[in-house]
């Protein structure tokens, strides 16, 4: 009986481990639009040239070169796209797409949808904690993560004959 309580109870814990580390790389969630023909082949805001065809977005507060997953709610559909713009602080929606993007993630008749934004992986996570220093501004979502302990495999030597 106790062994098979321990199995559930490890069991249990692995998958909420598991959707803890799922949820522990989002930095957002909220509305997306997008942008493509007017601002193509305009300057960014980080200095290089808008590509509608690209994988970029606008960001309000994210540093530039942010690899964000883009992951739209309703469908489940998600893209990659690295942050290159600015949106207006004003702007209701908190990222704007690429058109390419936009395309990706099927929202080009809508115009909006609503998304979640995640970040690649706790090192980058880490990143933006100390970018903003512990500080998000707006709806950010970001926090720090320890390094887990490590504990170093070391095998087992067994002996079966009793001259051990």
């Amino acid at each position: 009986m106790r062994l098979v309580f321990l199995v559930l109870l490890v069991v249990v814990l692995g998958f909420s481990t598991k959707g803890q580390q799922l949820d522990s790389l989002k930095v957002q969630e909220g509305w997306a639009s997008f942008y493509g023909k007017r601002f193509h082949l305009r300057k960014t805001a980080n200095g290089e040239i808008f590509h509608m065809d690209s994988l970029t977005a606008a960001h309000k507060y994210l540093p530039f070169d942010t690899w964000l997953k883009v992951t739209r709610l309703d469908t489940g559909d998600s893209v990659w796209v690295r942050i290159n713009d600015r949106l207006p602080k004003s702007s209701r929606r908190i990222i704007d797409l690429s058109r390419r993007a936009a395309s990706e993630l099927g929202m080009i008749q809508e115009g909006i949808s609503q998304v979640t934004l995640k970040v690649a992986s706790i090192e980058e996570m880490n990143r933006l904690y100390r970018q903003f220093e512990g500080d998000a501004p707006g709806t950010l979502r970001v926090r720090w993560f320890e390094e887990p302990i490590q504990i170093p495999y070391r095998p087992r030597q067994w002996c079966w004959s009793l001259e051990c």
